[in-house]
């Protein structure tokens, strides 16, 4: 009620605060079956003032010297959220947080030296994990959610437990290498050495091939630490397969490296016909100081 006075009587910024606050007491807390159509109605009442809004910002800017088209990226994504097009995602780290890191959702691999090197590997890579699947198949690729694994950022994928449609063989796996995996995957591993992996004794690095069966899907969840950036390197990767991180979904293209930070909500589906396979590896934040590293090296080292 509040929100359509202040709407019926011009403030539409206020009519905007208002609705936001009402839509999100009903998301929370839930309404009565009878209420459904008034949430649904205040929901396009939103819709239409947001865009309004947005329409007048751009008129604003526009009549400044400053048409949309001119926009930086990241101006033109915070007039997105402002109108409501987009949400303002945050780290959500299930485990360990470390404050003052910025929210990014995907990171440009231009801004990393070492990427071209990694990508232009791909080609010997995805050579060693073919012959790997020609020699063994699937059978040391493992459920990457096991029974065992109580983590509470898993619970929306427990229809994944113990379930190989989300598989991974491990080359490293929390800092314990497998030398015999390594050794047949040579090249793949020199390759990855180029990259800041997080190596921390009995903690990092993790290094996998990660498979998603055609069809399957990986619910939103969040990473445990946002110390660390998470990179993808598609080896197999049909059209069809996607990757959201907070508001942006991305088509894996062999290849073409993905760096983004994993404690933002991020979820994985696989609409093709064919299995998906990715590199997965995690890297240092380049935000940390070489002095801010070896404290959380110190911290998360088990040995």
């Amino acid at each position: 009620m509040k929100a359509d006075c202040r709407a019926h009587g011009g403030a539409q910024a206020e009519a905007i605060g208002f609705y936001r606050a009402a839509l999100g007491i009903a998301e929370t807390a839930g309404v009565a079956p009878d209420d459904a159509d008034e949430v649904k109605r205040a929901e396009a009442a939103l819709r239409e003032l947001e865009e309004r809004a947005h329409l007048k910002r751009q008129t604003l800017m526009s009549a400044r010297g400053l048409p949309p088209e001119s926009w930086s990226p990241r101006f033109a994504r915070a007039l997105d959220i402002a109108a409501g097009r987009r949400r303002h995602y945050v780290q959500r780290p299930t485990v360990f947080t470390y404050p003052e890191l910025p929210n990014v959702q995907y990171y440009d691999p231009e801004d990393f030296p070492w990427v071209p090197a990694i990508e232009a590997a791909t080609a010997v890579v995805r050579e060693e994990l073919q012959a790997l699947l020609s020699a063994e198949g699937l059978r040391d690729f493992r459920p990457y959610i096991q029974a065992k694994d109580g983590a509470v950022r898993l619970d929306t994928n427990k229809g994944l437990v113990e379930n190989k449609d989300w598989s991974a063989l491990f080359l490293c796996e929390n800092g314990q290498a497998d030398e015999r995996l390594i050794g047949r995957c040579p090249r793949t591993w020199a390759a990855l050495r180029q990259a800041p992996l997080v190596a921390i004794p009995g903690w990092g690095p993790t290094v996998m091939f990660s498979l998603l069966k055609a069809g399957a899907r990986i619910a939103p969840h969040t990473g445990m630490f946002n110390t660390r950036l998470v990179c993808h390197l598609p080896l197999i990767a049909p059209s069809g397969c996607f990757f959201r991180v907070g508001n942006e979904v991305r088509e894996w293209r062999e290849g073409k490296l993905f760096i983004f930070d994993d404690t933002i909500e991020h979820e994985a589906w696989n609409d093709s016909k064919e299995n998906r396979v990715v590199l997965i590896f995690d890297i240092w934040r380049p935000e940390l100081s070489e002095q801010e590293r070896r404290e959380l090296t110190a911290l998360f080292a088990n040995t």
